[in-house]
Order: structure tokens, then C-alpha cells, then sequence
């Protein structure tokens, strides 16, 4: 993975001031440095410029960037960050069509591949990704996002063109863009954050390019490309042919992700998710004689203060061990504590540029860094609860009902210590309401299906635009900070593709849920873990943790000068933080309770303070 920053100038000669510009390029390409800094190059022409922070995964001697490449007479360069999983699929027919590689790195192949088929090509890439090429001859800035949103890339309007980058912070490196914090970016944070609407970049004027989309920009203006996007289709085929199907695509998504030219590991948490990759990745490294680095993750003191509720039944670590005996990995055990947990708040804020899920984000922070002292790249179990139906607002009828966001419904949570007149005035029940609304209608459904069928469609493909989205954003930013490369085999959009159409009752069986992926494994994974209950990422339940974010808070309220002040009622605060604290009822997810408003509003305090926001 990488970092990429960038911009265009369709009016002014960029190379009469080059020394001003080539400084920009420097600021974006060391701001973004976190992402990977094994080489920093840029580039710089009359009226675009480019940077990237290289983090070396593949031909790791030959692969530095931008690669510049000169074709049928007109220049062509390119910044890339991510990894193509089809690479060798797409080298013959290139090297057919004449085309010959100075590298073995997948963003030449990008790039010829845009070159040979134009546009569109990205239709044939399997991967994640978030790349630009500009066309020097006729002045044209193509920026593409893979499917799904793994990879990041935002964009501005500048006077006279675009700037774009992986994160916001490589943004604000260009004199032409401050941050800024619109009503509606408030409104984003207090009524869906951490969750984002897809494209909105909260800082005002700022964009996201769309999980599926390629923008083309030219003096004309920006022109934006749908290349992929969700769709209704009828399954035909039988429970064992999709159990067999599932199973061939989750097999072949690892195996083509273990692809690297530095070891891979994997998070292991225990659950049946980062099993299945584990085992997988496993035989893949046995088969070479090589054995797998696998890390797991708690929180100190969990051994005494874990409190069991219905979200998050019972511990992980049980499951963790019962792997390692059936998979003999090479395992460490990371743990943070309620110290390291509260001050990694303000660094995982750093990191992802917003107010985000707070100690969740942060202790991801925290051992990803760890993780990142022994290995560059990671498969993770993301996304399969999203697209198997794990959480219970899939089957809960009180969830899945809900009108609205099925994890975040109900705001009230959310307004606890704010002042009466700021709830009024920013209405922020209609504000979540409209973008639930408005993203429902966009849901395919089949002619002729039950209310309950486009319900659970819906119900699925919230998941899979919302609350997935959040939790690829969350793994790109916590592990970038540190330049450890995550990957995400359930996010193949082949997976996607599939499992969305496959019908509820294959999913969730006999009261268990993610049936078809539990049986679909069953050859890899031991019965404990085949027949555990889902339990989300673990979550601290020291009491030291509440007593630091309820000093830190107050600190904040008692400070008439602190960004959050004209949004906070003091008194209710006072009253909130006075009260015992709910762990079992979250206003986001199921892992964001009392203590994580707390934490929220302390990120949301010192987020406002780092870009001198105010409201």
C-alpha cells in the first residue's frame, strides 16, 4: 500500500513557479508518508503534478513511483496504492499487444492495461485499489476507487482544476484548501459519525471518489463513471451449489491474497471469520515450507472486568488457543491497557482525519503498530459479517424493523450532553432519517419479491454501502498510520456479487447465523469454532479506561475556550458522567456504548482544535 496526493492547473503553467509546486508535491508526499515511506518520488509537468509515499510490497527494487510511461507518442503517469490480485491474467494479452515491462510491480500493468482497453479497463481488475493517471497530451486526470471502498481517495476544487489524495491531511498540503466545517459536516458527525455518507468528505468542499466510480477531469469540468455497483439477480442455484460455490471463492480470494514479495500473517481473533483466513493462509505457507505469523488482540485486565452481554457474549481468547492447537502458527498475544487505549485517541483521530469509533480505532492503532514491527502485510476477517448476515439486526426483529440505520437508529444517545437549542437547530433525527431514506431507495429489488425479501435485501445492502464502509475506513487508517498493508479477502467483490443475491433463509439457519460461510468452511475449522456464537471485535471493561475519559472530558467542559464548548450542556455532562455507564445498550454498532460518547466527544473536541474548526 501507498500513499498518493496530487493536482491539476488547466489555466496556469505550473513550471514557471516549478519550485513552489515540486514544495506542495514534497508536503503531500511527507504527509502521507505514514502509508509508506520506502521511497518518495513526485512529478511535475505544465499542468498537473503527482506524489506518492511508497510502501514496497511488490518488486520492491523496481516498483518506485510515479511510473512514467510514453505510449503511441503521448506521455502517460501514474500514482497507485493498493494491490491487484489478477496481475498475471492481465500480462499476456498485454505483452501480445506489444507492450513490454521495465517492472514487475501490478501499477505498470495499471497502466498498460488503461493504455491497451481505455477507461473502462478497471471492469477487469481484482484487487483493491485507489490510483491516478494523467494524460500530459490532453490534459486529463483519471482517478479511480476499487469496488468497494477498501483504498481511500479524496479530492477538492481548486481555482483552476483538482486536487486529490488518500487522506485528507495530503489535502490541506495545497495553499488553496483549508479546512472548513459545513452545517452539514457538523450534522454528518453528531447524527451518523462515525459512519460517513459515501462520497462526503465532512471538511467543507471537500469529496470522496464513490467505492465503484472513476472520475475524469479535464478543463471542461469532473465527469464521473459508475463502473460497478450492486445488483439484483435471481439464485438458482441449490444449497450445496452455493455452499461449494462459496467455498471455491473464499479459497481462491485468500490464495490470490497471499500473493507478496514480503511474508503475509494474519489477524487471528477467534472467531470463525480470521479462522477461516488463518486456516487458509496456513496450508497456503505450509505447502512452501514456511509457517504463518498470527497476532490476536485484547485488552488488560479483560481476564477480571469482562462483563458478558448479548452483543459481545464471552471472550475470545478460548477460541484463539483452540486454533493454534489445530493450526501451529507462529502466535503472539497483544494486549493493551487502559493508559496506552485513552491516549491513542487523539493519535487514531490523526489517523483518520475524523472523530471515529474511538477506543475501538484506537487499540487497532495500537496493535497494528506492534503488528507492523514484525510484518508489512496482513489478511484480516473484515467484511463477512456485512455480506453473510452476521449481526443481529439481520434476524432481530427490533433491530431489523427499525426505521432507520439498523446499528444508530436511535440518537437520543447521542444528544445526552448536548444543548437543547443545538439539537433544534440542527435537527439531526430528519438529518440521519433522509440519508437512511435516500440510500434504501437506491437498494435493488427483484419484480415479485415479499415485503420481508426487500427488507432483508435492503437490510443487506445498507450493510455492505454503510456500515462496512466505516469498518474499511477504520482498517485502511489504522493500519496505514503505521505502513502495515491490511487486506481483505471477504471484500472480493466476486464474494459480494454472490452472496448478496444467495436468499436469507441459506444464510441463517436453525437460529445460527452465516450458516452458508460456517458450512462452507466446515473442513477447516474445528467444531468449537464452527458452532460459536459471533462476538465482535473485543472492547475494554477496565474501570481505570471510564475513570481517564471522564477526567479528560471534564477537563474539556470546564474549558469556555474548548472547540466542543458552544455544542455542550455543561450541567447535562455533569449529570452523564456522574451516572453508571451503559456497556450493553451501543448508539453505534454493537461496541459503542457510555464509555465511547464519552471518547467520541473527546475526539470530536480535539479534532475541531487540530484544523481549528468551529461550529
Amino acid at each position: 500500500m501507498c500513499g498518493i496526493a496530487g493536482f491539476c492547473d488547466f489555466k496556469n503553467d505550473l513550471l514557471k513557479a516549478s519550485e513552489a509546486h515540486e514544495k506542495i508535491l514534497k508536503d503531500m508526499y511527507l504527509t502521507l508518508s505514514h502509508r509508506g515511506n520506502d521511497n518518495l518520488g513526485s512529478y511535475l509537468r505544465q499542468h498537473a503534478g503527482l506524489a506518492h509515499a511508497r510502501l514496497s510490497i511488490r518488486d520492491i527494487a523496481g516498483g518506485n513511483q510515479p511510473i512514467v510511461r510514453n505510449y503511441q507518442g503521448q506521455e502517460y503517469a501514474i500514482v497507485y496504492n493498493g494491490e491487484i490480485y489478477n496481475t498475471d491474467e492481465l500480462i499476456p494479452p498485454l505483452r501480445k499487444a506489444g507492450f513490454s515491462f521495465k517492472t514487475a510491480s501490478d501499477t505498470e500493468v495499471i497502466l498498460y492495461a488503461f493504455l491497451h482497453d481505455g477507461p473502462d479497463f478497471v471492469k477487469q481488475l481484482n484487487g483493491i485499489f485507489a490510483f491516478a493517471i494523467w494524460d500530459n497530451t490532453q490534459k486529463r486526470l483519471y482517478l479511480y476507487r476499487d469496488r468497494l471502498g477498501v483504498k481511500p481517495l479524496f479530492y477538492n476544487p481548486l481555482p483552476n482544476g483538482y486536487a486529490f489524495a488518500s487522506e485528507p491531511k495530503g489535502l490541506f498540503c495545497h495553499p488553496d484548501i483549508t479546512p472548513k466545517l459545513s452545517a452539514d459536516g457538523l450534522k454528518e458527525i453528531l447524527s451518523i459519525g462515525p459512519a460517513r455518507t459515501s462520497g462526503f468528505g465532512i471538511f467543507d468542499g471537500m469529496s470522496e471518489i464513490l467505492p465503484g466510480h472513476y472520475l475524469m477531469i479535464n478543463e471542461t469540468g469532473c465527469h464521473d463513471t459508475t463502473y460497478w455497483d450492486l445488483f439484483a439477480a435471481e439464485h438458482t442455484d441449490t444449497y450445496e451449489q452455493t455452499v461449494e460455490k462459496v467455498s471455491f471463492l473464499v479459497r481462491d480470494s485468500v490464495k490470490r491474497q497471499m500473493i507478496s514479495d514480503v511474508p503475509v500473517c494474519t489477524f487471528l481473533s477467534g472467531g470463525i471469520d480470521s479462522s477461516i483466513v488463518t486456516a487458509l493462509a496456513y496450508q497456503y505457507l505450509q505447502e512452501k515450507g514456511e509457517t504463518l505469523n498470527t497476532f490476536s488482540f485484547d485488552f488488560k485486565g479483560n481476564d477480571y472486568f469482562f462483563c458478558s452481554n448479548s452483543f459481545q457474549p464471552e471472550r475470545d481468547l478460548p477460541y484463539v488457543n483452540i486454533m493454534l492447537e489445530h493450526y501451529p502458527c507462529n502466535h503472539t498475544y497483544l494486549e493493551c491497557d487502559e493508559v496506552h487505549l485513552a491516549d491513542a485517541l487523539y493519535a487514531a483521530t490523526d489517523a483518520k482525519d475524523y472523530p471515529g469509533m474511538t477506543d475501538v480505532d484506537a487499540s487497532l492503532l495500537y496493535f497494528c503498530a506492534l503488528v507492523k514491527r514484525k510484518n508489512k502485510v496482513t489478511l484480516t476477517g473484515e467484511c463477512a459479517d456485512e455480506i453473510f448476515g452476521g449481526y443481529p439486526w439481520f434476524y432481530r426483529p427490533e433491530l431489523m424493523n427499525r426505521d432507520g440505520f439498523p446499528w444508530s437508529a436511535d440518537i437520543t444517545a447521542r444528544t445526552l450532553f448536548l444543548k437543547d437549542d443545538v439539537v433544534q437547530k440542527l435537527d439531526l433525527y430528519d438529518y440521519s432519517h433522509e440519508k437512511y431514506l435516500a440510500s434504501v431507495a437506491k437498494a435493488p429489488i427483484l419484480p415479485g419479491e415479499t415485503e420481508e425479501e426487500k427488507t432483508r435485501r435492503r437490510i443487506a445492502y445498507l450493510n455492505i454501502k454503510w456500515f462496512m464502509q466505516t469498518l474499511l475506513d477504520r482498517m485502511d487508517r489504522t493500519s496505514m498510520y503505521s505502513g502495515l498493508e491490511a487486506r481483505v479477502p471477504f471484500a472480493d467483490h466476486r464474494i459480494v456479487e454472490y452472496v448478496f443475491n444467495v436468499p436469507w433463509e441459506m444464510k441463517y439457519q436453525n437460529g445460527i447465523e452465516k450458516t452458508l460461510l460456517r458450512d462452507a468452511a466446515k473442513d477447516l475449522l474445528p467444531k468449537e469454532l464452527l458452532t460459536r456464537k459471533k462476538s465482535p471485535y473485543p472492547k475494554t471493561y477496565h474501570p481505570g479506561y471510564e475513570r481517564l475519559l471522564i477526567q479528560r472530558l471534564s477537563a474539556i467542559i470546564n474549558d469556555k475556550n474548548a472547540p466542543i464548548a458552544p455544542l455542550i450542556d455543561r450541567q447535562k455532562a455533569i449529570r452523564f458522567m456522574q451516572a453508571p455507564k451503559e456497556y450493553g445498550r451501543p448508539w453505534f454498532g454493537q461496541l459503542m456504548a457510555g464509555p465511547q460518547l464519552m471518547a467520541y466527544f473527546i475526539q470530536l473536541n480535539y479534532w475541531m482544535e487540530k484544523y481549528h474548526l468551529s461550529v
